[in-house]
């Protein structure tokens, strides 16, 4: 029989992240703080903020929200501040050579109810800076990408604003969530349509497979590192879009540790299989 768990709004709330990557205003911190407090959000990540960070000026804007500045973790990369999400979407103002999945931010929380199955879930909503918002590196780092449709003829949005707008929908989602949704009713909504049987990969795992697969590719001549021709992007893409689970991605990791293996032969006795992890 299935765990049974029950997923409230506080509980689909409070398991959301905001992360603001290298904010150049104390300002815009603090009415990001306040967009979340207004929503009922409680987690706030500041990646190497270009500014001060927690001012004066950031409490002032914050307007009561001081709570979640003080509780506001800090990080000097965007890796630390995901480590334990299992989805990340990142907000996105313009297309990108690269495709990539791409929702409207109703259909983000029509998603976000089934995305939150699970004791451990967390989901980051990260935002860049205000003026070149984020670089395709760290747009690479999440599984779907964010558009809030503006007008065409003036589509400049605060920082905050764009928080606010996107803290708005998760709170929209987790009032329509009923009271009592459990992983074991029949019909309720999960990333895949059904119960899945294993979790899924949060992002320092994930991170860690796509470093052992550009070893182990560069290692078999497959990817020169000098002229990658998009090639660990577009796989990037293609493992990101596939959401992998726990099981999956220790197969995947298993796999290249053969590789390696082979390529490497051991010259001592024989070793235990390396644990992908």
């Amino acid at each position: 029989m299935a765990h049974l768990f029950c997923i409230t709004a506080s509980f689909m709330l409070e398991r959301i992240r905001i992360v603001l990557i290298g904010t150049s205003h104390p300002g815009n911190i603090g009415a990001a703080a306040r967009a979340m407090k207004t929503m009922g959000l409680e987690q706030l990540a500041l990646v190497a903020p270009r500014c001060e960070g927690i001012t004066p000026e950031a409490i002032a804007r914050a307007s009561g929200a001081d709570d979640i500045l003080e509780r506001a973790t800090h990080h000097d990369s965007l890796d630390t501040a995901l480590t334990d999400c299992r989805w990340v979407v990142g907000a996105s103002a313009r297309s990108r050579h690269l495709p990539w999945p791409l929702c409207s931010p109703r259909e983000f929380s029509a998603r976000l109810p089934g995305e939150m199955q699970g004791h451990d879930v967390t989901v980051a909503l990260v935002f860049g800076r205000e003026d070149k918002g984020l670089t395709n590196e760290e747009l690479q780092r999440c599984h779907t990408h964010v558009h809030i449709p503006t007008s065409s003829d003036y589509s400049s949005l605060n920082l905050a604003a764009a928080v606010q707008v996107l803290a708005y929908e998760c709170r929209q989602a987790a009032l329509a969530t009923p009271s009592g949704l459990s992983e074991a009713m029949p019909g309720s909504v999960h990333p895949f349509g059904v119960e899945w049987d294993n979790p899924l990969a949060n992002h320092a795992d994930t991170e860690r497979f796509f470093e052992h697969l550009e070893r182990t590719l560069t290692d078999i001549g497959f990817h020169d590192p000098a002229n990658p021709r998009q090639l660990m992007a577009r796989l990037r893409r293609l493992y990101m879009r596939s959401r992998m689970d726990v099981m999956e991605l220790n197969m995947l990791r298993g796999i290249l540790t053969r590789v390696d293996r082979l390529q490497n032969p051991p010259t001592g006795p024989a070793d235990q299989d390396e644990s992908p992890h």
